[in-house]
């Protein structure tokens, strides 16, 4: 998970990656996040068919698992790693990865071939949705921070909805493996615009990995995993390999503990489970994962199988569910930024979500269209309810130091959860459709090929049975996917019960709604404390206005002043001059508001003409001074307890940054400061 480290992002960044300089970089960062952010959906809609051709559909649940894993033990050494080596070609290094796994993926001829290299994927995946996120923040200063991680929110958006769509259109008209091949051509744009347009400077910064930690925590969910997936299944529950990793699972778990207490970083503090909120957040989340995932890898089945559907309207049929998340988790997490009360939300989307399975288990082969989107669109709804808040809340629950790790802790239960929960229901699933299917066709006249067990690998067989016989096939797999749903729900009320324990402590008004990337990525998405305070505040600034900003320091500094009047004063004192007709060409401020605020300051004698330009006086200069301590004040009361004494460097600088560039970007200096030259009046800025 992530550490904090002092290095922090404390450097203004240089004119040549301030935002107008940024676009291109930007676009091919957004490139990558899409790589990783599109392969998170749109395999589901795929595996029907892939399963079809490579056989092994009591294996389907490890073409997402393998990728879950990989990402997730991946995540915490890509950010590491990236700090110490230069994100630049960390980068790079993760984009290779992932199109080698893409385009190994295309070529498996098997599917423990594919389950490998999607293995492969999930590890340069995770490096994907860390450093791209993380590369932001060397790019652009904290004040803009906030609008372009927004841009990597809205990809995850928009390919929530593209992804089953598109995995459905290239399985129909070309190839399953299509799905994969078209990372490739994305992929190989991205890494050329990079090496070309992507100047970051490389700080090479001493980093305590914890690799062993690393380690244990991923083979402790590989354990578990394994032991859901091929327990009762490929070995009896009671048999020597199932008893034997969960033996292992408990070991290793219990010299994981061992080794995090001695770390100097650990790779997930156990002092976090001392906080009950984070404990109980954890386990939510973990359930969370578990529903969401292990639902979305086995309707597009239902909907291909049962409902006879192409892959391409399985896509469609989808959408209900994901608009349901995408709109209830925005809601609701802007609905706790700005109340502070959050403990409805948990409450209630547990119970949607834990009514929304129930729903879905009375689905079956005679299902309308109608009736299966209420039903998708009900489970959404009660994930995306309950998804932006688990990160907020445990973000309010830490201390500052503990922030980075906390957040990403939240969503790596999840992804957990999420891993374990595919298994399980793949256990759950191949258990039910081996037993129906030989129950449905018992003492029948089969033609060759056609038996229970074939059916069971392949689905397509349904359609050499006779007649007659097709509808007890699709029934046994219409019940044996829909009782998936019906052993989760109990899961679900499980969360639901444990929110009712939820604390609701009072919000910090720098807690704001985490991104899309944190709600719907299926591996941890890793950041310091400072990077969340930075997001936050920046997101903040935006979100208040600017006039509001400037209303608010004037009165506290106690002065009848306009506000665009003390964002004169502040700006004249920040670049020593200001020319007001050439800085309402370069700012969004209307030139009508700059000559009212000139106005002000000169006949209040705050500000003297010099030929174009004003300058302060000695009385404006004061209350510069002191608008400037106002709005640094403003800014240190949004962290609340955060703003201790002994808060950290890297948060007074943060502070001091945001509280300069409140003024305005250096997009908006005086030009002769861009040009390198300054008149000797400005010298003592």
């Amino acid at each position: 998970m992530a550490q904090d480290t002092n290095h922090t992002n404390t450097s203004v960044p240089t004119p040549s990656t301030r935002p107008r300089g940024v676009l291109v970089p930007i676009g091919a960062l957004l490139l990558g996040m899409l790589l990783a952010a599109l392969d998170q959906t749109i395999v589901s809609t795929a595996l029907p068919t892939i399963v079809s051709e490579l056989g092994g559909l009591e294996h389907l649940s490890w073409v997402v698992t393998a990728y879950l894993l990989a990402s997730t033990a991946a995540t915490p050494l890509w950010g590491k790693l990236g700090d110490q080596y230069g994100r630049k070609k960390l980068f790079q290094a993760a984009i290779v990865i992932f199109l080698i796994g893409s385009a190994l993926c295309g070529i498996a001829q098997n599917m423990p071939e594919l389950i490998a290299f999607r293995a492969v994927q999930g590890l340069g995946g995770g490096g994907l949705m860390v450093l791209s996120m993380a590369i932001v923040g060397d790019l652009v200063p904290p004040r803009e921070r906030g609008r372009y991680q927004g841009l990597f929110g809205a990809v995850f958006g928009a390919t929530s909805v593209l992804g089953p769509l598109l995995g459905g259109l290239f399985t129909q008209h070309l190839s399953w493996r299509w799905v994969f091949y078209v990372n490739l051509p994305v992929g190989v744009v991205a890494l050329l615009v990079i090496a070309a347009a992507l100047h970051i400077p490389v700080r090479a910064e001493r980093q305590v990995i914890d690799y062993l930690g690393t380690f244990l925590i991923a083979s402790v969910a590989t354990c578990l995993v394994l032991v859901a997936s091929l327990g009762g299944t490929t070995w009896a529950w009671d048999s020597p390999q199932i008893v034997g990793l969960a033996a292992l699972g408990v070991v290793l778990a219990v010299f994981f503990v061992q080794v995090e207490r001695r770390a100097a970083e650990p790779v997930l503090p156990l002092k976090l489970f001392r906080i009950r909120t984070f404990t109980l957040s954890a386990l939510i989340s973990f359930v969370v994962g578990f529903a969401m995932f292990g639902a979305m890898t086995y309707l597009p089945t239902f909907l291909q199988v049962v409902q006879g559907v192409s892959p391409t309207l399985s896509g469609v049929h989808m959408l209900p569910m994901v608009l349901g998340l995408l709109l209830a988790s925005t809601v609701s997490g802007q609905i706790v930024s700005r109340t502070g009360r959050w403990k409805a939300f948990p409450v209630a989307g547990t119970a949607v979500t834990t009514v929304g399975l129930l729903l879905l288990h009375e689905l079956d082969e005679n299902s309308s269209t109608a009736e299966m989107s209420a039903y998708f669109f009900v489970f959404g709804l009660g994930l995306g309810l309950v998804m932006q808040v688990l990160v907020l809340i445990v973000q309010n629950a830490v201390a500052y130091e503990d922030l980075g790790v906390a957040t990403s802790g939240a969503t790596f239960f999840r992804s957990i959860g999420a891993s374990f929960g595919v298994a399980v229901f793949g256990t759950v699933f191949a258990n039910r459709l081996g037993e129906r299917l030989a129950d449905a066709l018992r003492g029948r006249q089969l033609p060759p090929g056609t038996g229970p067990d074939a059916l069971e690998s392949d689905p397509r067989v349904i359609a050499e049975l006779p007649p007659a016989l097709r509808p007890p096939a699709v029934h046994a797999y219409a019940s044996s996917i829909t009782d998936v749903f019906l052993y989760a729900a109990p899961v679900a009320l499980l969360a639901f019960v444990l929110a009712w324990f939820l604390r609701e402590d009072r919000l910090r008004a720098s807690v704001t709604a985490p991104d899309i990337t944190e709600t719907l990525a299926t591996n941890p998405v890793e950041r310091s404390s400072y990077d969340e305070v930075c997001r936050a505040l920046s997101l903040l600034g935006t979100r208040e206005g600017r006039r509001e900003i400037y209303v608010k320091i004037t009165e506290r500094a106690g002065y009848d002043l306009l506000p665009a009047a003390s964002w004169l004063l502040l700006r004249i004192r920040r670049y020593g001059r200001v020319e007001p007709g050439r800085l309402a060409e370069r700012s969004a401020v209307p030139l009508a508001v700059i000559i009212e605020a000139s106005r002000q300051v000169e006949e209040r004698r705050l500000a003297v003409r010099r030929g174009l330009d004003l300058m302060l006086t000695e009385q404006g200069r004061e209350i510069a001074e002191r608008l400037s301590a106002a709005r640094e004040e403003s800014l240190a009361e949004l962290l609340g307890d955060w703003w201790g004494p002994g808060r950290p460097t890297d948060l007074i600088q943060l502070v001091r940054e945001l509280n300069g560039e409140l003024c305005g970007s250096d997009a908006e200096r005086p030009h002769e400061e861009q040009g390198g030259t300054r008149r000797p009046y400005g010298a003592g800025v």
